[in-house]
């Protein structure tokens, strides 16, 4: 840095353009005989262009030790032998001379030569990467006559992370497609997903805006752990999020710590056999990327350099893990071989490469140990704005647009469905086709997944064998009547490898299972590649595992040899067994047979709940023509029926086995996120003699589906069932994925809702919006949870109109909104109209002083309100002695939160000459404000005359420990 300082008039640096080279080197000479690790980069280079010979090249590393030539091994570092740390170091000191004859070779060669040494330092960051910064001090840029000289980067190291970069370029660039020509590119089609951190007890407590926040320390649950961990329903994105990740890091946009990229996918762990043993260098090499050279020496490297490494590893839960996670034996060896599982576990408890990246994904429901979670993500599809931007993505041109958002707009329900991205990439594929084949035909009438899936397939069976889409009806029997033993083919190895927990097949499992080049073509199976890397058959799969399991219930249906009692049995299939191995007792009574007592037969794996879903679809009564041309009709209603009794009666016993609690006058019952799934079933048959069973057997009056991963397309589900009640119900969804289209799918069953509670769920202001158009009309609504939403002023006028002509809501949750004091008014005024309203819940919004006074106004003689909360209101000394003053003439408030905002000593006493004439309030919060010790001793004389109040918070104030000793005898003050 002294050296830095010597040139220039005034401390500055002139630019290396008006500077000899020669002399740069000879000033900072120390620097770079201290920091050039690597000769043979700059030898090499130097070579290639003819600045030196070869005789020159061999001269400048005449050493005793041929290492010194090159990098410094790593495993130097390691040495504990006095007598080998001896020898590194002379080591090391060989290194230096040798660097200094290099430096004296290249000066001797005059300006050019030292200015391509420099070059070559500038261009192979990789390598000089402690020389950077020095790079950066002198403001070396190369000069014209050397910039158009190409540098080779000749770093064994180096060399494999770039091959590894182009790896992941070349498989990452384009999204696999139904119709492999129509393969399309990464960036034309990724769109962000709403993705939330979560923490250890299951609560939101952020969103996940870039990337790379993924392995920044927000939201860290275990700073000892190093994986993060991924989960979100199938279709919501968490492969293609891994796919982008990859290609942005492939790119250099991304990660730009992480030197090595490695991916699997977890299904990779089930093809091995159980006596199978390999060690971390084979799994790293052998099955992902292996090394043009040098193995040895990439793999010490990335031993001492863990903290350069991430892994992605994708689908944790298709693991076949037959032992508790505790029974896997520690390996802490990376040389020695075991279990491909094994060695993955201990990979992701840190006993392997601890300080290295990962980031694992599974299917929502999917545990793992705390232990080993840094932090957790949550993907949650596509919000409404990144269903717009994937739409301007999808269809180019305006016109296109405008017209499937006039569809979409008609059918809520796609709606819904389109939040989920897989879901929405089927439907949008859908419209284009109608719109190039210039097809008359919409979207309208497809009502469930199942129509959606069917209308897929019959798209792209018809663009395969050049079909012409014509009217629904006709095309589709025609479509599927001639493509019947192709789809039978499938849906039979479908079957095979959902029943055994499989989704990769071999090339002897296609063979066996007639499997025809022709089928292959339909683009329903891709080739899943080679994972040895030792050139065995290709491996295939279905495109996605939701499209595996369509096929499953297609084959179930249409195989008249499969028995309805086989077809239903299939819903009880608890654990990783053959179907059969386990029956529900329900289901044999409702066949006759005698009972069984199981497990709970809807804890099962997302494929086998898609499985049973798509099941219901194809037997609903609307497909009763449609299989006329592909199965008996005797056979499909013998199913039929089987499974209307089935689901009935499921639906009452898994309530009836559930703990009841009263709850604000209800009978409230937590129903678990299988019963969400038993609903999606239910509307999936489309029947209304089910959906009216199934409510005759729900006997609580409220029902919590709290952290039940429900999307807005579960509304449709629970309104369907929900609306044929008789009598009232509450329903509290909090915490999940509604948002507005969920809310408007909720308008068939508003009718029958007391309660309604939609807190966490990205509700916006036309959420609100339809609330108020339906509430007001029925005028049942007693409580309403719109906490921690997105609702700003305008939706709070809808709010307002809630709270006024609705004089049975007494309960209102809109804390952590946007509104301002525009909002806070209409509500203060509203609720001043309305007499019966008991309970506000406002924390978290900025109302600010002008709001404060209109709550002031509302309090003044309000006959019910008993608990107000205007905590983190952004309310300051004014605004808190109007809302002081105004407890003087309230007889019903009985708590009031007024944490977390700016109210000092001047509030306080005026809250205390209220509480002189105030009887009623039991609870005053006045946590984390301004107030010091002066404003508390108001408060000591006024508990000695008021009895009533049981405390009186002021934790987080600027009071001292001395000031608080003086009231700690008053255990009413809470300091």
């Amino acid at each position: 840095m002294d050296g830095v300082q010597q040139h220039g008039a005034q401390g500055q640096v002139p630019s290396t353009l008006d500077r000899s080279f020669t002399k740069l080197l000879k000033v900072h000479r120390e620097v770079l005989v201290g920091r050039m690790t690597n000769t043979e980069c700059v030898l090499r280079n130097l070579q290639r262009k003819g600045y030196i010979s070869n005789e020159e090249a061999e001269l400048s590393q005449q050493q005793p030790t041929q290492a010194a030539k090159t990098r410094l091994h790593p495993s130097f570092l390691e040495l504990n032998s006095p007598s080998l740390k001896l020898w590194f170091w002379k080591l090391l000191f060989y290194c230096c001379v040798i660097v200094r004859q290099i430096l004296d070779l290249i000066q001797s060669k005059g300006e050019e030569t030292a200015d391509y040494f420099l070059n070559i330092l500038y261009q192979a960051n990789d390598i000089y990467t402690d020389l950077s910064q020095w790079l950066k001090e002198i403001q070396y840029e190369p000069s014209e006559r050397v910039r158009a000289k190409s540098v080779v980067n000749t770093d064994t190291v180096c060399q494999y992370i770039q091959k590894i970069k182009q790896d992941l370029r070349q498989d990452t660039r384009f999204v696999t497609s139904y119709v492999r020509k129509e393969d399309i590119l990464l960036e034309d089609t990724y769109t962000d997903t709403l993705m939330e951190l979560i923490n250890a007890v299951n609560e939101t407590v952020g969103t996940v805006s870039h990337l790379e926040d993924l392995f920044s320390d927000t939201g860290t649950i275990n700073k000892d752990a190093e994986t993060v961990f991924v989960t979100g329903d199938a279709g919501v994105g968490k492969t293609i999020l891994l796919q982008q990740l990859q290609n942005l890091w492939s790119k250099s946009e991304l990660c730009a710590d992480v030197k090595f990229f490695f991916k699997f996918r977890c299904r990779l762990f089930n093809s091995f056999k159980e006596e199978d043993k390999i060690c971390l260098r084979d799994l790293l090499f052998k099955y992902n990327c292996y090394p043009d050279k040098d193995a040895d020496e990439i793999f010490s490297y990335i031993r001492q350099h863990p903290a350069t490494v991430l892994f992605t590893l994708d689908g944790y839960d298709e693991i076949n893990l037959d032992s508790d996670l505790n029974d896997i034996p520690d390996v802490s060896s990376p040389f020695e071989p075991t279990h491909p599982i094994t060695l993955l576990l201990n990979l992701l408890r840190g006993k392997l490469l601890k300080g290295s990246k990962k980031l694992l994904t599974a299917r929502t429901g999917t545990n793992l140990p705390l232990r080993m979670v840094r932090k957790r993500v949550t993907l949650k599809g596509f919000s409404k704005e990144h269903l717009m931007g994937y739409l301007k993505k999808f269809f180019k041109t305006k016109a296109d647009r405008n017209l499937v958002l006039t569809q979409l707009e008609a059918n809520p329900h796609l709606c819904s469905l389109c939040t989920v991205p897989l879901f929405c990439w089927i439907i949008f594929k859908c419209y284009e086709h109608f719109q190039s084949s210039s097809s008359p035909q919409q979207l309208l009438d497809y009502v469930t997944l199942t129509d959606i899936y069917l209308l897929m397939l019959e798209v792209f069976l018809n663009r395969s064998t050049k079909v012409a889409m014509n009217k629904q009806s006709k095309s589709q029997n025609e479509t599927f009547k001639a493509k019947k033993c192709a789809l039978m083919r499938l849906g039979k190895l479908a079957r095979r490898g959902i029943e055994n927990n499989n989704f990769i097949f071999s090339q002897e499992e296609i063979t066996a299972a007639n499997i025809s080049e022709e089928d292959l073509q339909l683009g329903f199976i891709k080739t899943a590649g080679h994972y040895d890397g030792c050139g065995n058959q290709s491996t295939y799969e279905f495109l996605h595992l939701t499209l595996q399991s369509f096929f499953t219930a297609f084959a179930l249906v249409v195989d008249e040899e499969i028995s309805a009692r086989e077809t239903i049995k299939f819903f009880a299939k608890c654990d990783n067994h053959m179907i059969g191995a386990r029956v529900n007792s329900l289901l044999l009574h409702c066949l006759g047979y005698n009972s069984y007592q199981g497990k709970e037969p809807l804890d099962m794996n997302e494929h086998l709940q898609f499985t049973i879903l798509f099941l219901c679809g194809l037997l609903s009564k609307a497909k009763r023509d449609f299989f006329k041309h592909l199965s008996s009709s005797r056979s499909v209603q013998r199913k039929r029926a089987a499974l209307k009794s089935y689901l009935a009666e499921r639906v009452e016993a898994h309530l009836k086995t559930l703990p009841k609690a009263p709850y604000q006058g209800f009978s409230r019952v937590q129903a678990l996120p299988r019963f969400i799934w038993l609903l999606r079933y239910i509307f999936e048959t489309q029947s209304e003699a089910v959906a009216s069973l199934a409510a005759r057997g729900i006997y609580a009056d409220y029902i919590k589906l709290t952290f039940c991963n429900a999307f807005s397309a579960d509304c449709s589900a629970i309104a369907n069932v929900l609306r044929h009640r008789k009598k009232m119900i509450g329903l509290e969804l909090d915490n999940n994925n509604i948002n507005d289209y969920g809310v408007k799918e909720l308008i068939p069953c508003f009718s029958k809702l007391a309660v309604v509670r939609l807190s966490v769920n990205m509700v916006t202001d036309d959420g609100a919006k339809v609330l108020a158009e339906e509430l007001i009309k029925y005028k049942i609504i007693k409580y309403l949870g719109l906490y921690r939403n997105q609702i700003t002023d305008v939706g709070a006028q809808y709010i307002a109109k809630i709270i006024e002509e609705c004089s049975s809501l007494h309960t209102l949750k809109i804390g952590l909104n946007k509104l301002t004091s525009v909002g806070g008014k209409l509500l203060a005024q509203a609720i001043q109209k309305n007499k019966a309203f008991r309970d506000l819940g406002m924390w978290g919004n900025r109302i600010g002083d002008l709001g404060a006074v209109a709550f002031a106004e509302t309090l003044r003689n309000h006959p019910s309100i008993q608990e107000l909360s205007l905590a983190a209101n952004g309310i300051s000394t004014e605004g808190g002695k109007s809302l002081a003053a105004a407890l003087r003439d309230n007889c019903s408030l009985e708590t009031f939160w007024l944490t977390e905002n700016q109210l000092n000593d001047d509030a306080a006493l005026i809250f205390a000459e209220s509480l002189m004439v105030n009887r009623n309030l039991l609870h005053l919060w006045l946590i984390n404000n301004k107030i010091t010790g002066a404003g508390v001793k108001p408060f000591l004389e006024v508990l000695t005359k008021n009895s009533t109040i049981k405390e009186i918070c002021l934790n987080g104030n600027s009071i001292s420990a001395e000031e608080a000793k003086t009231f700690e005898n008053e255990k009413r003050l809470v300091l």
